[in-house]
């Protein structure tokens, strides 16, 4: 009786999760848009060292707000008509502001002895905002950092990541930063991205994750995120004219992600001025998050609360966004087409086939006019398995390709494609061979190929 209780309980523990896994992703993209203005709040031990990448060694004992007040911060975003909330669980320097079993540098070990995460989350939700959490995979404190990366710093990753989706309800979403950036130079490989993407689903299938790489992927593909992110404060900028993918964009309302002396005497940004902004990114379907960093004391500085009520006079939520065009699934597998040897037809002066395959968008490699039928190829230097193949062009001129690989010697075809696009998406069932190669049937200009990339996605 006991095994047959058991087995009926286990059956309808599938049958919810399944249940609740109803939404496409295309839902959630559009879910998330829908609620166009946010919070982010910089609060970690980078508050108590007026730097933003502090000491990894600082003490735990410096975290020690005296009125740490959730219900503040929640409040303050209800002001501003926000709808949610985004909070900093673990910085670059390591520190966790939740209670975890995975390192001591954590908050309980501090003069606080708070759960930080905990308290946000009810706060949060308390006053009717969604709630999403920040990530750092950067952690100077634990050495997760360049050429230092081993097996045990993937496990703390998916161990504070399951954490910190199971403790604390439903998280509307991730956001990742710290990982394939140009500063952090972890890659996809170090710390396998679809590991760590389907682990997040695996948890909750509803949240949707984002990694801050908007700067080195092009804005036409989903890359390594079910949103598309800009980072305003670094110089990266979405299309207000073209954009037509699901986004989000960030900005500080002070002069810097965490809080710093001067912030209580010095002007935050103009409120009209972030309307404006949240206005043109809304009309082209990004969501904009505004950073209000709080002080030592664990509560944001009045002018920054005099600047949120601002906002929320000058703009309300006046329902969804308009219905947005399908994204199709993102890349999130291992490019096992970078930097292998690669070959092509002639091409235009020093823009030759390795700049097709460096995992740098910005560097192309460009057919020479004089060439009739352009041809690029991949070697894998052995067979491998694959069932998707990008190509991204640095202008859109290709309007007619075939794809091709080999098999023990012999070119079979994968597909054609007439589809004029500046980043084609091609998946198709599972092959083995040892070369990839594009035909470029018909190109307006001489074809240039930025980036091919060729992956084996789990289905």
């Amino acid at each position: 009786m006991k095994n047959t209780l058991l087995t009926c309980m286990l059956f309808l523990n599938v049958l919810l999760t399944a249940t609740a896994q109803t939404k496409s992703l295309s839902e959630l993209q559009q879910k998330f848009v829908d609620l166009k203005f946010g919070m982010f709040i910089h609060y970690n031990i980078p508050t108590y060292a007026d730097a933003d990448w502090p000491d990894p060694e600082a003490s735990p004992a410096l975290f020690n707000p005296k009125k740490l007040n959730a219900d503040q911060w929640a409040k303050a975003a209800k002001s501003a008509n926000m709808t949610y909330g985004c909070l900093t669980t673990k910085h670059h320097s390591g520190f966790c502001i939740w209670d975890t079993k995975t390192t001591d540098y954590n908050v309980m070990n501090s003069p606080l002895k708070r759960d930080v995460v905990k308290e946000y989350a009810d706060a949060f939700r308390a006053n009717g905002l969604k709630v999403m959490l920040y990530y750092s995979i950067l952690d100077t404190h634990h050495k997760l950092r360049p050429h230092q990366i081993t097996k045990k710093h993937f496990e703390m990753v998916k161990a504070q990541l399951t954490e910190l989706l199971t403790k604390y309800g439903k998280i509307e979403a991730i956001i990742i930063d710290g990982w394939d950036a140009p500063w952090s130079r972890i890659s996809y490989d170090d710390i396998p991205f679809e590991d760590v993407y389907h682990l997040i689903k695996s948890i909750q299938p509803e949240c949707v994750l984002m990694d801050l790489n908007g700067a080195k992927y092009p804005a036409e593909g989903l890359y390594y995120s079910d949103i598309k992110t800009y980072e305003m404060g670094a110089g990266q900028r979405i299309s207000k004219e073209t954009n037509r993918m699901p986004a989000l964009a960030c900005l500080p309302l002070q002069s810097s992600w965490f809080w710093k002396t001067n912030f209580p005497t010095t002007a935050v940004k103009d409120p009209a001025k972030m309307v404006a902004e949240l206005t043109a990114l809304n009309n082209v379907d990004c969501n904009f998050i505004l950073n209000v960093a709080p002080n030592r004391d664990g509560l944001f500085d009045d002018n920054a609360l005099t600047a949120l009520k601002e906002i929320g006079k000058l703009w309300k939520h006046e329902g969804p966004a308009p219905k947005l065009a399908p994204t199709g699934a993102p890349i999130i597998s291992t490019n096992i087409a970078k930097n292998k040897p690669a070959n092509s037809s002639w091409s235009e002066d020093m823009d030759i086939s390795d700049f097709a395959n460096d995992d740098d968008f910005t560097s192309s490699w460009v057919s020479s006019k004089s060439v009739a039928n352009p041809w690029y190829e991949v070697d894998f230097g052995k067979d491998e398995e694959f069932n998707t193949i990008t190509l991204t062009e640095k202008a859109e001129n290709i309007t007619a390709y075939r794809l091709e690989y080999l098999q023990n010697g012999v070119w079979k075809p994968i597909n054609k494609n007439e589809k004029k696009s500046r980043v084609k998406v091609n998946r198709f069932d599972k092959v083995y061979g040892s070369k990839v190669r594009v035909w470029i049937d018909k190109s307006e200009k001489p074809a240039s190929i930025a980036e091919l990339g060729v992956y084996n996605e789990r289905r």
